[in-house]
């Protein structure tokens, strides 16, 4: 690689340095002020310095994300990365009652309620149930059946499996529109009776976007109980502060104790696009239905039983007791679970919303008639334990806190030198480094590397008219994982998004956050970043020219904050949407050889002159 030294130019002499007339007959689009009527124009393109500078994120807080990671990811440029959790688990209702009745009253005489018993409460199954994410893009024509296996996409009446009804159509009667014998009238026919496939969104297998060309990829996960204690408050801010767990977070020995499941011992875990079938159970009750010929269908994910006795030692002996009281003494009892997924299989790391997650104890219980009398047939009953949920507010309908507590945890492999080296030093880069994670993000500087207003004043001077300023950052030689789709840059004085135009803020979201263009080989070629209504709140507002932050993002609606640990210890607020992802990229910079000119960071703004 060859590093230039920073250029030393005169303000003006950054302004301006390339001017291209373009065609009166393009079509530009004017932002901020008009073309004065009757005047000739002239449609130009002038290119002005950016400056760039690499900083190292040392961890990021974890708890309470949107989104977690989990698993091994192994970065082609920055190496490999572990990310696990650990998280509390909640209760449905403080005080669970199993069964029919507390346990106080089955241990209480009742003279007049004979069919009051000990329910002997037993658990049948423990299934915990990690939904993956999904494409919500990924059916084009709505008709209930992927782009990818419709015959086609954009047309819900295509038949894809030739049997009479339309795509769409078998969506309504709930027939399979993969097989051609579901179309036909039946009198024994049950609708969804089938598994859905689904555009899964958000897994790396070995570096690689999933898709359905890979074929059946498989991994072990543990599933351990956690014996540390996750505080809600953080009691060096005299419990008035929300206690924060990093990405970096050491804990103590033997944190994590028991293993409920391991896929090691029992077999590799099998990633599937499609609907997870459950075979309901029979009730006795109904003699002319057999429920358990019957299923209902769970969204692709991860779906396996944990230890039974944990559970009937820990949640249904406990009725009644204590620990189940209240949210804070279960929390309090019942630490949490330890999630990492480990060597054997393949390596995937997949995104996933801890507040859809779940384990469900499934146990049964006997029941007695009106004369006290315990019935042969044993009742069935679920508790459902959450890890993440929302509280909403009984006026306003909008999440007001989270209940519960979780951390994502990474452990990075070191960085090649090439990489490292090109951190925190201060100087402007010929390479741009980001990386998702507690990984690494930029700081932007335009017209010159003290942000200054020369440039602007002289734009100002010159009557210009911005049509359109793009940032336009070129995808270095030197990537070779998964890309990031699209980069956030923001305003790093408050860490909020830039000024957006004021049609829609909603729908103009995406005019500040550069989606990846590709090659026709499917390889990443640039990102191009709109800051048009930035470059006018500087021209037309006298808005201040701050610096920049530039970051990976899954998505742009993750706009919040959180705190973040750089080098030297220094504390910093950071888009909590680069802490989602584990991808990367590298980009070319201001400071390239004369090789790679024509990728050079710049800053593009077409405007209109009048004379």
């Amino acid at each position: 690689m060859i590093f230039l030294n920073r250029l030393k130019l005169p303000a003006l002499a950054v302004i301006a340095l390339v001017t291209i007339f373009a065609s009166c007959e393009e079509d530009l689009t004017t932002v901020g002020s008009g073309v004065v009527g009757g005047e000739p124009f002239k449609n130009n393109k002038a290119v002005f310095d950016v400056f760039a500078y690499n900083k190292k994120i040392k961890a990021v807080a974890t708890n309470q994300l949107p989104i977690y990671q989990l698993g091994i990811y192994d970065d082609p440029l920055y190496g490999r990365t572990e990310a696990q959790v650990t998280t509390q688990v909640l209760l449905p209702s403080a005080n669970p009652t199993f069964g029919t009745y507390s346990q106080l009253l089955e241990e209480t005489e009742n003279a007049s309620v004979l069919a009051q018993i000990p329910e002997n409460e037993t658990i049948d199954s423990v299934y915990l149930y990690i939904p993956f994410l999904t494409n919500p893009t990924g059916d084009a024509d709505l008709d209930g059946l992927i782009d990818e296996l419709d015959a086609d996409p954009l047309d819900p009446n295509s038949d894809t499996d030739g049997g009479g009804l339309t795509d769409s159509q078998e969506d309504v009667k709930g027939s399979n529109p993969l097989d051609d014998a579901d179309d036909a009238d039946d009198a024994d026919f049950v609708a969804d009776q089938f598994a859905k496939t689904f555009d899964l969104d958000s897994i790396y297998v070995d570096s690689r976007l999933y898709d359905q060309d890979i074929d059946n990829p498989t991994f072990n996960l543990k599933v351990q109980q956690s014996t540390f204690f996750m505080r809600d408050l953080d009691p060096t801010a005299n419990f008035q502060e929300a206690q924060e767990y990093y990405s970096n977070q050491e804990f103590p020995a033997n944190s994590f104790g028991e293993v409920l499941y391991d896929s090691s011992v029992v077999g590799p875990l099998v990633i599937s696009s499609e609907q997870i079938a459950l075979r309901q159970r029979d009730d006795e009750s109904t003699e002319d239905v057999i429920e358990s010929d019957q299923f209902s269908y769970l969204n692709p994910g991860i779906r396996v039983a944990l230890d039974k006795d944990f559970f009937q030692e820990n949640i249904l002996d406990k009725e009644g007791s204590s620990e189940l009281t209240t949210q804070a003494n279960f929390k309090e009892f019942l630490r949490g679970l330890h999630l990492s997924v480990t060597e054997g299989g393949q390596d995937v790391m997949f995104l996933f919303n801890l507040k859809s997650a779940s384990i469900t104890v499934s146990y049964s219980y006997d029941s007695a008639d009106t004369d006290g009398v315990v019935t042969q047939q044993s009742k069935q009953g679920d508790l459902v334990l959450n890890f993440m949920q929302d509280i909403f507010s009984s006026t306003t309908g909008l999440v007001t806190s989270t209940e519960g507590n979780a951390a994502n945890t990474f452990v990075n492999e070191l960085y090649p030198n090439e990489i490292s080296d090109n951190l925190d030093t201060g100087e402007n880069a010929s390479k741009i480094y980001l990386k998702g994670g507690a990984g690494s993000f930029a700081e932007i500087k335009l017209f010159d590397d003290a942000n200054s207003r020369e440039a602007i004043n002289e734009i100002k001077a010159n009557n210009w008219i911005i049509n359109n300023a793009n940032l336009v950052f070129y995808v270095a030689d030197d990537n070779l994982g998964a890309e990031p789709q699209k980069l956030y840059l923001y305003n790093k004085s408050t860490n909020a998004s830039l000024p957006l135009s004021a049609i829609d803020a909603t729908s103009q979201l995406a005019e500040y956050d550069g989606e990846l263009e590709t090659s026709s080989a499917a390889k990443g070629v640039k990102y191009t970043v709109d800051v048009t209504t930035y470059i006018n709140s500087l021209v037309l507002d006298d808005a201040e020219n701050v610096t920049l932050g530039l970051t990976t993002t899954p998505n742009l609606f993750f706009s919040t904050t959180r705190n973040a640990m750089l080098e030297n210890n220094v504390e910093e607020e950071l888009p909590v949407a680069n802490t989602l992802t584990p991808l990367g990229t590298s980009l070319y910079g201001s400071e390239v050889s004369a090789a790679d000119s024509d990728k050079k960071l710049q800053l593009e703004i077409f405007y209109t002159e009048t004379n």
